[in-house]
């Protein structure tokens, strides 16, 4: 498996692993696949941070960051995900893999519904005076 930055040839096949990733019903796209989209498209995807994971040359999962907000500050913090894997290759390595990035700490969700999925890890740059509550890109406040 090999992981890389995202290129604008990705974008259809990211797509596409969003939707059978999150698929809840069959045709229906789930909210995953075009919250991608709507975050490039607004700016607020963050380019170095949207990575791919190849096997055989195929796209099988993406994750990505994106611009995120702690309380009035609108500069510190990103927010991660969505991250799909294709459901043939989910439990063969790939969220391992993004696990590797450094993701971890358990903090409460924007949304209450997200329970445990929703995870915080400071970064390097913290500083204990940045506080308040997270705020994702507008993008997902409209799924």
């Amino acid at each position: 498996m090999l992981i890389r930055r995202e290129t604008a040839a990705d974008q259809a096949a990211i797509h596409a692993v969003h939707s059978e990733a999150f698929r809840r019903e069959a045709g229906v796209t789930p909210v995953e696949a075009p919250l991608v989209d709507e975050l490039r498209a607004e700016g607020d995807l963050i380019n170095a941070l949207s990575l791919v994971a190849l096997h055989d040359g195929e796209v099988i999962g993406h994750v990505c960051c994106s611009r995120a907000r702690l309380g009035e500050d609108k500069k510190t913090a990103v927010g991660l995900g969505p991250l799909g894997v294709l459901p043939a290759h989910q439990t063969s390595g790939v969220h391992a893999a993004a696990d590797a990035l450094g993701h971890g700490l358990s903090i409460t969700a924007p949304d209450p519904r997200w329970g445990r999925y929703f995870q915080a890890r400071t970064l390097s740059a913290y500083e204990p005076t940045q506080a308040g509550a997270f705020e994702y890109a507008p993008a997902f406040s409209r799924i």
